[in-house]
């Protein structure tokens, strides 16, 4: 089994009867990887956000029990350990761990997004949370106006919200 495939199986072991958490993890790992091939990422890079995407809220889990919130504040202190512990076991390269942890560390922080990984992590769970949330077509454009500058999260956005 590649690496990706083994993430997804631990992610979802680790989210086990959680329906609606696993939908959400593979549904922005889609779109990321998407708008990363699209954007031409290099292989490490592309590699980088596809585990971010994947992993981007394992904080909740934690968060919820410690916070009783699910709050992206929390989830970011709570995800970055849960996550290195995840991806160590299955072998990932400690700089790749790094850059995932800090990504995991700060993909509800919306200002100054250093770095394609992070504008492409934040892109496409904004496209996953825009239709969770039942987002108004008025609130998606202004939000993915603001918030989306790669070409192609812009083309994915304005295709599902045209």
């Amino acid at each position: 089994m590649n690496l990706i495939g083994q993430i997804i199986n631990a992610m979802i072991a680790y989210y086990a009867g959680d329906v609606r958490r696993i939908n959400h993890f593979l549904k922005v790992y889609g779109f990321a990887k998407a708008i990363g091939e699209m954007e031409g990422l290099d292989e490490s890079t592309q590699e980088i956000i596809e585990i971010a995407a994947l992993t981007h809220d394992i904080g909740i889990k934690n968060s919820e029990k410690k916070y009783n919130s699910s709050a992206g504040n929390y989830q970011q202190i709570e995800g970055p350990p849960e996550a290195k512990k995840l991806l160590a076991e299955l072998g990932i390269e400690s700089g790749v761990i790094d850059r995932v942890c800090w990504l995991i560390a700060h993909h509800h922080t919306y200002t100054d997004i250093q770095g394609i990984d992070y504008q492409i992590l934040v892109e496409a769970d904004f496209l996953v949370n825009f239709y969770e949330d039942d987002m108004s077509i008025d609130s998606v454009h202004s939000a993915g106006g603001k918030m989306f500058k790669t070409l192609s999260g812009k083309a994915i956005l304005n295709a599902i919200y045209s």
